[in-house]
Parts: structure tokens; C-alpha cells; sequence
């Protein structure tokens, strides 16, 4: 009965784990896998970020558009954005305001939108500098405003 034993117990060992090659095989490949997917998941948050700036730009632009239709005129850059969450109190007052919207966005970066009365590139801008936070730049960093 010990003969039939040995075989079967020697089969058990044999067959009972990975070899240290076929480990290093598998995280060879896992780590070239994520070589080639870490990159392209990375550049689509950037691209998340920039299209989510894009819809709160068209937004405001929209808010402002409304707040123009019933007050004449747009706020002026020291009302700035505020004028569309709460009546502005300086100079010109508004004659029919009304809340344009609940809360201001922050642009996705986490910092506030920029508004320029008279615009640069429209008759009023609203922007967002970028992921870089400062004007200009390319990629990621470069602005996402209104004129686009």
C-alpha cells in the first residue's frame, strides 16, 4: 500500500504551484497592459474636465443672455457673475432681476469662472483658465471660454 502512495503524492507537489517564471510572465503582461490603458484613461479625465467646463460656459452664457432680456443690459465686471445668483446692489440696479440660476459653478479645476465686460473676444466672455489656472496654454491647460 506505501508503493501507490509516492506517485500520487509526488503528482501533488509537482502540480501544486506557479513556477517563478510563469509569475514573472503574468506581471510582465499586467504591467504592459497598463502601460498602453493607464495613459488613455488619464487623458479622458482631461477631456471630461474640458467638456464639463464647456456646458458650464454655454450656461452661463445662456443665464447671462436672459439676464440681458430683462434688464437691458449685461452685468457690469463688478457685478460680475453674481449678478445672475443675487440682485446686484451697485450701479446700474437692475430693473427686473430675477435669480438666473441657484449657485455658481466652480469650473472643474475647483476654481471660479472668469467674466469680462466688454469681452475680449465677445461682447462679454466667460472662461475658465484651464487646468494650469493661468491664461493661455495648450492641451489640458490651455482656456475654455465662450468664443469657442
Amino acid at each position: 500500500m506505501s508503493q501507490p502512495l509516492v506517485p500520487t503524492l509526488r503528482r501533488r507537489r509537482a502540480s501544486g504551484g506557479f513556477t517563478l517564471i510563469e509569475l514573472m510572465v503574468v506581471l510582465v503582461i499586467i504591467g504592459v497592459l497598463a502601460a498602453l490603458i493607464v495613459p488613455n484613461v488619464l487623458d479622458r479625465a482631461d477631456d471630461a474636465r474640458v467638456t464639463a467646463a464647456r456646458t458650464d460656459v454655454n450656461n452661463l452664457m445662456q443665464s447671462l443672455k436672459l439676464y440681458r432680456l430683462d434688464n437691458q443690459r449685461y452685468p457690469t465686471a463688478e457685478q460680475g457673475l453674481q449678478a445672475l445668483v443675487a440682485k446686484p446692489t451697485a450701479s446700474p440696479v437692475p430693473p427686473n432681476w430675477k435669480p438666473y440660476l441657484e449657485k455658481l459653478p466652480n469650473d472643474p479645476w475647483g476654481r471660479p469662472y472668469q467674466f469680462v465686460n466688454p469681452g475680449v473676444k465677445g461682447e462679454v466672455d466667460v472662461f475658465s483658465f484651464g487646468a494650469d489656472g493661468q491664461a493661455g496654454g495648450e492641451g489640458k491647460d490651455s482656456d475654455v471660454g465662450s468664443w469657442q
